[in-house]
């Protein structure tokens, strides 16, 4: 986020003229209307705002926003959205990617732009699949997943998106699904963090990869396999009749029977966003033997990248005049000799 004077607006206001064209039912739709709704909340303003996207589905996001947008190559969105935000910090970055463009071909970008900080919100649209070539397995796909590039069931090992982020040095990690009622507070909360903000978004590919994620995101059902995460709040599910717990002699997490509401007693822990290593572990915790750590996993904010290129410029430049001829002239220089033809 930036400090900016917030303005009012309502969500016709970020919406444009494009026809929206996603497959029907696609997960994408919910998101849209998910920062749609979100980003009057914030005081964000259009004509301050940018939205940056890859190739894939997700990348299709910038046209259907009512801001300025940069429908950029392939995995790139992220050096795209560096440059950007180094040429002019005052703007409010947005980075939508996918599990293809961002944690593929574009797994190098996203993990610099993570560790150098550029304060920025990164969504990367999660649904296990390449959607938009016709879907093949993707980085994030599950064992045994059968696609065109894998009709007997993919046997590569998934990649975690958070745990890649939190590996590459993020400093702020969440979670969400695209039709959670809850997704704009994670919006929210990746917005008022000043640095790069990475959230996974969980997305229903209706074609390719349907219901992959209903254990835990289906819209009846699926509340009791939700964890959903509050800074300060302890780590309870189904409605507070089990909790999570740390586990001191194999330092893992477990899961606990609530009793009577007493989570003290049961030995439950309470979530600190700024506690890295636990972060770590409710990325880790398989499902569906534990419930889907969703919310804000980690919060610990330190300088931006830009902050600090703008402090380093200020710092260099300190007392000194600005002149480029003797910038030029500075160091090893020649002097052609016109009549000789060489250098004197």
């Amino acid at each position: 986020m930036n400090e900016m004077t917030t303005i009012t607006t309502t969500l016709k206001d970020w919406e444009t003229d494009q026809e929206v064209r996603w497959c029907p039912g696609c997960g994408d739709y919910a998101i849209l209307k998910a920062v749609q709704r979100t980003l009057p909340k914030l005081g964000a303003d259009p004509k301050n705002t940018v939205f940056i996207s890859g190739i894939g589905c997700s990348s299709r996001f910038p046209y259907y926003v009512e801001s300025y947008g940069f429908h950029t190559i392939h995995g790139r969105a992220p050096a795209i959205a560096t440059g950007v935000k180094l040429a002019n910090p005052d703007l409010d970055v947005w980075i939508v990617t996918g599990d293809g463009d961002g944690m593929s071909i574009g797994g190098n970008h996203t993990m610099h732009i993570l560790r150098r900080n550029l304060n920025c919100q990164i969504l990367l649209f999660n649904n296990e699949i390449y959607g938009l070539t016709k879907g093949q397995a993707s980085p994030t796909s599950r064992l045994g997943t059968r696609s065109p590039t894998t009709p007997a069931g993919s046997y590569d090992r998934p990649a975690k998106a958070c745990a890649f982020a939190i590996g590459a040095g993020a400093r702020f990690v969440a979670r969400g699904f695209d039709v959670s009622k809850k997704l704009p507070e994670v919006l929210e909360a990746a917005y008022r963090h000043k640095g790069a903000a990475f959230v996974e978004i969980f997305q229903n590919c209706i074609v390719y990869n349907k219901d992959v994620f209903d254990g835990f995101a289906a819209p009846k059902g699926a509340e009791d396999h939700q964890l959903w995460l509050e800074d300060g709040q302890p780590m309870l599910f189904a409605n507070g009749t089990k909790g999570i717990t740390l586990d001191h002699e194999t330092l893992q997490l477990a899961i606990v029977d609530v009793v009577d509401g007493d989570w003290k007693a049961a030995g439950v822990i309470v979530h600190n966003v700024k506690n890295r290593s636990i972060a770590h572990m409710l990325v880790e915790i398989p499902f569906p033997q534990f419930p889907k750590a969703l919310g804000v996993l980690y919060d610990d904010p330190r300088p931006s990248f830009e902050g600090e290129v703008a402090d380093e410029k200020a710092r260099l430049s300190e007392g000194k005049e600005p002149n480029l001829a003797a910038l030029l002239g500075k160091g090893q220089s020649w002097t052609v000799d016109e009549d000789e033809g060489h250098p004197a």
